[in-house]
């Protein structure tokens, strides 16, 4: 095959831009046009529209300081906080000196001005939290996983009806990764067509460098017992069956197939490190791959990966870092029929904490679907509680 020095110096520009460049374009194989953008901040949310006050009822996991930003940024003000852990609690009064402490969850809900709490304690205690937040007529936002066995769903749907609360669940992995929330504007904008399938690779780190995604500071008991964090599927499975919802558009859906896996924790008997699940919607499929072994050398806590088909084209998200071309996360790959495009997301505004303080204010449902957030979490829980559990040999 002859050099082409046009293509090998429009590879090398591109390569220069931190975009991945196939070899066979370097070699002059490649004949479609390549651009590289940089996506643009949404100036309409930089000033919140509304006020409301919020408080924090438990804090065991670190995901919490991420939902407070989120809230904070949407125009929330932390006016009362309360926790367990000794540790936990510790760290919060150092990032928040100014905020009021309670005693108990109750004092926080009796407390008439506060409207929304917010809790990443245990995973298996949010639910029951969540509906006596409900019942004390504020609006809840749960930390993933929101709701860990089927019983705990059909009390919060219950109490969903009587009240007319919101029950949020922070999928942060769609709605605060700012890649994920540009799949999500190009989809909706029919950017690849009708969307058919997603396919999300969701590797994570037990053991990572401190920080506000949890095990920076080793792992509490409750994290290795999946009778209180869920289950992998449960846990973090739970993101992904949210992005297979949300970008395929599904309403109603089905657990084709699920497995778990204990492949190298063995000292930790009520662990799963390795699980997979197929899904099945009435407008997509769905597959998701999870995992406890992202290795150090990666630089960051997981190499996550979104993949969606569409009829007319496809995009991929590289949410985290770019392996061996930029730690930069955010970084988006979509082709259609005209071109193929590299999109640097780290510019976009993240709308979560504004629509749900609006929805908050205005009784809506912009930042989260309730419906939809409650499907999640029966198919995560179903794919967990029916998966096959495997053993591998040796």
């Amino acid at each position: 095959m002859g050099f082409d020095r046009r293509m090998f110096l429009a590879g090398m520009s591109a390569a220069g831009l931190g975009c991945a460049v196939p070899q066979e374009m370097l070699a002059g194989g490649y004949r479609g046009p390549i651009a590289h953008e940089i996506a643009q901040a949404d100036q309409t949310l930089a000033t919140p529209k509304y006020k409301i006050k919020f408080a924090v009822a438990g804090m065991s996991h670190d995901h919490i300081y991420g939902m407070v930003g989120a809230i904070q940024r949407g125009g929330g003000e932390l006016v009362m906080a309360q926790g367990t852990e000794p540790d936990k609690v510790a760290a919060f009064k150092k990032r928040y000196p100014d905020v009021k402490w309670a005693a108990t969850e109750d004092e926080i809900l009796h407390d008439p001005s506060i409207q929304l709490v917010l809790s990443s304690k245990i995973a298996s205690e949010r639910a029951p939290l969540g509906v006596r937040v409900m019942r004390a007529g504020k609006d809840f936002l749960s930390d993933k996983p929101g709701i860990t066995t089927l019983e705990q769903l059909a009390e919060v749907r219950k109490t969903i009806a009587e009240t007319k609360r919101i029950y949020g669940i922070l999928y942060s992995e769609r709605l605060e990764v700012k890649g994920s929330v540009k799949a999500g504007e190009l989809v909706q904008a029919g950017a690849i067509g009708r969307v058919i399938q997603t396919i999300n690779i969701a590797p994570h780190q037990i053991n990572q460098k401190p920080g506000d995604n949890g095990g920076g500071g080793g792992r509490p008991d409750w994290f290795w017992n999946d009778a209180q964090y869920g289950g992998i599927l449960c846990d973090i499975g739970s993101h992904q069956v949210d992005q297979f919802l949300y970008y395929t558009g599904c309403t109603e859906a089905e657990v084709v197939a699920s497995q778990v896996a204990n492949v190298a924790h063995h000292e930790h008997p009520h662990f799963q490190d390795f699980g997979d699940m197929m899904l099945r919607g009435n407008r997509g499929f769905g597959y998701v791959r999870l995992d406890w072994f992202t290795p150090n050398g990666l630089g960051t806590w997981g190499d996550g990966r979104l993949f969606i088909l569409g009829t007319e084209g496809y995009i991929e998200v590289r949410k985290y870092t770019n392996v061996a071309v930029s730690k930069q996360g955010n970084n988006l790959f979509i082709v259609d029929a005209k071109q193929a495009r590299y999109i640097d997301c780290n510019n976009v505004t993240l709308p979560f904490g504004p629509q749900f303080v609006s929805d908050v204010v205005n009784r809506t449902h912009t930042a989260q679907d309730q419906a939809q957030c409650l499907l999640t979490a029966e198919l995560s829980i179903k794919a967990q509680k029916n998966a096959t559990h495997v053993k591998l040999e040796a």
